[in-house]
């Protein structure tokens, strides 16, 4: 009985983070002050390629699930799945809600508040993610197997700068190819994610755990 509420609890966890990770992406797009790495990433690159962004993430994350299958298989999870399938969809269904449906006007306050209600979703929604320990997305493997590959040489806080750097150039290139707003991708909501992101993170976690 125990186990089978613990299990409860820690997909509850895992659904509810995932869900408020999806309405972070979602907020940072309609803020149009910049978005994390991987979003911005893929923002790019969806848009160069006219493709839904949900339909190009969920490619991405299929390749990278491959990549993690062949390194480190023990990090995928029901959570991975997940992740990997809803995130993409759901931020794009808050955007067409918002923008289509109930046609809201995007005024300066508003994106103020989507940004700020972005990182305050990302770091909750990751705390209660990582504490479901249900598995981990494919991206947020990646430094874990730069990690396995260059057997610890480099640190998991160094990897994790080099992929999101990476992954943000890669976005404001196809962003700059396909003629689109830099700012969409990369502004100060980018460099508030990068800065206060992982503080909350730990703050949400320490909070949770209690």
């Amino acid at each position: 009985m125990q186990q089978n509420q613990s299990l409860f609890h820690r997909t509850a966890f895992m659904l509810i983070g995932n869900l408020l990770i999806s309405i972070c992406v979602a907020s940072y797009r309609l803020s149009g002050l910049g978005v994390d790495a991987f979003t911005g990433m893929n923002l790019g690159i969806s848009g160069f390629l006219d493709m839904s962004f949900g339909n190009w993430q969920l490619i991405v994350n299929i390749l990278l699930l491959i990549l993690v299958f062949f390194t480190i298989r023990h990090c995928i999870g029901m959570g991975t799945l997940v992740n990997m399938v809803c995130v993409g969809y759901i931020a794009d269904f808050v955007c067409w809600l918002v923008n289509d449906v109930i046609d809201l006007e995007i005024t300066l306050p508003l994106r103020i508040f989507f940004m700020l209600l972005g990182l305050l979703f990302a770091s909750s929604g990751v705390a209660l993610y990582m504490h479901a320990n249900m598995g981990t997305s494919p991206y947020d493997s990646l430094p874990l197997i730069i990690q396995k590959f260059t057997r610890e040489r480099v640190s998991f806080r160094a990897a994790r700068v080099g992929c999101d750097i990476t992954s943000l150039v890669i976005g404001v290139l196809f962003c700059l190819a396909a003629k689109g707003d830099i700012t969409t991708i990369i502004g100060v909501g980018t460099v508030c994610n990068a800065l206060f992101n992982g503080p909350l993170i730990q703050f949400f976690r320490d909070r949770i755990e209690k």
